[in-house]
């Protein structure tokens, strides 16, 4: 991979909260070999490209477009959809929040070929999720804009505060607010086993290996109704 990409590799671990060290090390090199990457002196491999991509939770076409997602428009849409009601308790389960911001994402790009955060979703054994996901919702608690309690079987609900709901959604447009909505009011009655489901049935989950980056694009292989 060329070192014309020094700079972009460099401001996304900074995003990611990594140090030089801790990538190093993730890369199985050593921290100065790191170092003259992010200085361009040196050129990545193509296997020290992908393992480094999904570090940073990009595909290796973002990491040569120089793309990156738009961390906090994601955060603003985990909020849009506690602000909508996306649940009729008093909290939105975590899982059925992380797969009702993937149904945004892809059903943005469905329309517009291009997600609505930017964020990659990688395969896991409860859906697709960005790395960053859990990130954002310790930050959003740490910022006084979610509460979380834990139900007697263990799941996590998420609610918004009285921060939240005045809260500037100022990264989102009006069109994508009204997808948040109609997604949410959709799966609002809905148990998160069958978003979960949903989710591990359409074609972006199924056509990725485990703990793999999913694909945006297989989305439009699906029907319109079954995008969310």
């Amino acid at each position: 991979m060329s070192t014309q990409y020094a700079d972009l590799i460099k401001n996304l671990r900074l995003k990611r909260g990594f140090s030089q060290l801790e990538i190093s090390e993730k890369l199985g090199i050593s921290r100065p070999s790191y170092i003259a990457i992010e200085q361009g002196k040196r050129e990545l491999n193509l296997s020290e490209a992908e393992k480094l991509a999904g570090i940073l939770g990009v595909t290796l076409k973002e990491m040569e477009s120089g793309i990156t997602a738009n961390y906090e428009k994601y955060k603003q849409m985990i909020l849009a959809y506690l602000r909508s009601g996306a649940d009729v308790r008093s909290g939105v389960p975590k899982t059925k929040l992380a797969k009702l911001v993937y149904l945004a994402d892809f059903s943005w790009f469905y329309k517009h070929l291009k997600s609505m955060s930017g964020m990659q979703y990688r395969k896991i054994q409860y859906g697709p999720v960005p790395d960053l996901f859990f990130r954002a919702i310790d930050e959003l608690f740490d910022e006084g804009k979610i509460d979380i309690t834990k139900t007697d079987e263990g799941a996590m609900l998420i609610s918004p505060t009285r921060t939240a709901e005045k809260s500037n959604l100022s990264e989102l447009s009006g069109e994508e607010v009204d997808i948040i909505k109609k997604i949410s009011e959709k799966w609002k009655n809905k148990r998160t086993q069958e978003i979960v489901d949903f989710t591990h049935n359409q074609f972006p989950y199924l056509l990725a290996n485990d703990d793999e980056i999913i694909s945006y694009d297989t989305i439009t292989q699906e029907n319109p109704e079954d995008v969310y």
